[in-house]
């Protein structure tokens, strides 16, 4: 186990637990496959591939903008791991200034989800650095270097109703249960993808995919250049099952861990000791509710399956043993039970594609809008400025037809610890769908867009922007 501590480039102190040994695999040999007709599904304007927080929000832009939308997800919910995946704690979406800058699709879901489906600091306190709202908001994953931030948690299942209905609405044909196998490629262009359902292998043409599977799947099958090196001593690249508890007082968890903190660093040693992986709760969208976002597990690979099953068998059983030493000792926890656990494996990291740009570490300390500016990120401290995420980390090196948006979009390894999570999904999805638009509208390669009237469209949907000259909406 390695304890990462909280500085200028991580919010979160966490606990890092090593891999069990793996057996080697046995060679077993190969079989022949015969060739065959596969049907077409669709054929359509813009393919997204995967229905995450990224592939959501480029759907959802593309059909705004005019274009035939097909969205392919495996699962049967939106959302991704915003949903399936119980990161119910939404990462901040203000500066540390308490200026909004992760807006247009984000800021749509959180203003139509119910008001009692979002828990977080009223609009007045964002950016407040008033000694007691910061103490009380730090409890509450949304306050860290004494800043208030805007970083709520949501009820996933509202989250995923919400995003269904948005792209539905807006004319996306959704189709659920689909698992994307393999790009069309032809003449070093991608043009569709291969899925396989309960029908078997069908294919779906289009004039531009987005690959939003958070694996880069896609772009790796067609030959894209990506990169996968990790940063040692942080999470980013670290899997787990998340779960929650159910039948809790997390207020009464809260006043322990606040007031007693000889008390709660012991009763977190005897965590360890009891559990081996053990890992703290965190507050969800309603006191009674725990969420569980850990034990973070290093050293598997999210493209090695017999790697993802590990890490399911091992989340699991640390969610039985976790309950059983909560109960036993948690205040708050006397009456908790299993209420679930995520559907969806928690990776933060496999592949991030090499761009035509890319969101670097050496650029955090310019806090300068890029001229291909797509959106704006939070840095990770009150050290750095706001950082500019541009489109030409949403653009393979080479490959014609596909853009990439999510956690797989090009960057350093350092920046990858931000650009992962949810927000700058719904970011860069929504960069991607509506620039895909664009480039089926005009009839170019996604990456002749014309960049000034990316950013223009983007305005318009209520994307900030930092434009170094007024843009006509």
């Amino acid at each position: 186990m390695k304890t990462i501590n909280r500085s200028d480039e991580r919010i979160l102190s966490a606990d890092i637990f090593d891999r069990d040994a793996k057996p080697p695999r046995p060679q077993l040999g190969t079989i022949h496959e015969p060739g065959r007709d596969i049907p077409v599904y669709r054929q359509c304007d813009v393919l997204v591939v995967g229905g995450g927080p990224s592939g959501t929000a480029a759907a959802a832009a593309a059909a705004s903008e005019g274009a035939d939308v097909v969205l392919l997800e495996r699962y049967n919910h939106l959302g991704g791991l915003s949903t399936g995946g119980l990161v119910l704690w939404i990462d901040r979406m203000t500066d540390w200034e308490g200026q909004h800058v992760i807006r247009g699709f984000a800021e749509e879901l959180m203003d139509r989800l119910p008001a009692d489906a979002v828990a977080g600091p009223p609009r007045e306190d964002w950016g407040s650095q008033d000694p007691a709202k910061a103490h009380h908001w730090s409890f509450r994953t949304a306050a860290y270097h004494g800043v208030v931030t805007w970083s709520p948690t949501i009820d996933p299942e509202r989250l995923k109703l919400l995003s269904q209905e948005i792209v539905i609405e807006r004319g996306v044909k959704l189709v659920y249960h689909s698992w994307a196998c393999m790009p069309l490629v032809e003449n070093g262009k991608v043009c569709g993808a291969t899925f396989e359902s309960k029908e078997g292998r069908m294919a779906i043409r289009a004039k531009v995919v987005v690959d939003a599977t958070g694996d880069g799947d896609l772009f790796a099958r067609a030959g894209a250049a990506y990169t996968n090196d990790i940063e040692e001593a942080d999470v980013h690249h670290c899997m787990n099952t998340s779960w929650m508890f159910g039948g809790v007082d997390m207020k009464r968890w809260i006043a322990f861990r606040s007031g007693d903190p000889e008390g709660y660093n012991a009763f977190m040693a005897g965590g360890r000791e009891a559990c081996g992986l053990f890992e703290r709760p965190f507050v969800s969208w309603r006191d009674d509710i725990a969420l569980f976002m850990g034990p973070r597990q290093a050293g598997y690979s999210a493209l090695d399956v017999d790697d993802l099953t590990a890490v399911e068998v091992r989340s699991h059983r640390a969610m039985a043993d976790h309950l059983d030493y909560f109960k036993a000792k948690g205040p708050g926890f006397e009456n908790a039970y299993l209420m679930m656990s995520a559907p969806q494996i928690g990776v933060r990291h496999a592949r991030r594609l090499k761009g035509v740009g890319a969101v670097l570490r050496s650029q955090w300390h310019e806090g300068k809008p890029l001229p291909d500016e797509i959106g704006v990120t939070p840095a990770v401290s009150p050290k750095f400025p706001n950082i500019s995420i541009p489109y030409g980390a949403l653009v393979p090196e080479a490959l014609d037809g596909l853009l990439a948006c999510g956690r797989h979009v090009s960057c350093d390894r350092n920046s990858h610890g931000f650009m992962r999570e949810i927000p700058q999904c719904w970011i860069t999805g929504q960069a991607a769908g509506t620039a895909a638009a664009l480039a089926v509208a005009h009839g170019v390669e996604a990456r002749a867009v014309d960049v000034r009237e990316l950013q223009r469209r983007l305005q318009a949907q209520g994307v900030y922007l930092r434009a170094e000259a007024p843009v006509e909406v």
